[in-house]
């Protein structure tokens, strides 16, 4: 497989290579505020998931505005509660934009390179997930 060049870190002083993590941090943040503001607990401000809403099966992304709601208030317990692997995606961002952040303040680009085997393994978390929180014994993993 041939190698794809990873395009270099624009030079320039720093805030200028900032610019770009520091957008995709605003457009989070906004985000997150947005749920933070807008209840997903309340009827009418967010669209059903269409899976559950045509098969009653929960996704595995069904419960992730409640526990982004959640977790914006400080309240882990209900975030995980509502969606555990959504916590767990909400911290892995923040690790992997840390450490694109430092590397862009170093001048150097993020290489993220995961194996296939990582890329497997992330989809057979997603599907175990799924199929584990739609059994019956799975019902502490329903949102």
């Amino acid at each position: 497989m041939p190698s794809v060049p990873y395009p270099a870190v624009p030079s320039g002083p720093a805030w200028r290579r900032l610019a770009v993590p520091a957008g995709l941090f605003a457009a989070v943040a906004g985000a997150f505020a947005y749920v933070g503001a807008v209840d997903p607990n309340q009827p009418g401000h967010y669209p059903a998931c269409p899976l559950y809403r045509l098969t009653g099966l929960y996704c595995p992304g069904c419960g992730g505005l409640r526990s982004a709601h959640a977790f914006v208030h400080g309240d882990l317990l209900t975030a995980l509660r509502d969606n555990a692997l959504g916590v767990a995606l909400y911290l892995g961002f923040a690790v992997l934009w840390t450490a694109w952040t430092v590397q862009v303040v170093r001048g150097r680009p993020m290489r993220l390179e995961p194996r296939p085997a990582y890329l497997w393994g992330i989809g057979a978390v997603l599907l175990v997930f799924t199929v584990v929180r739609n059994l019956p014994s799975g019902g502490w993993l329903h949102p």
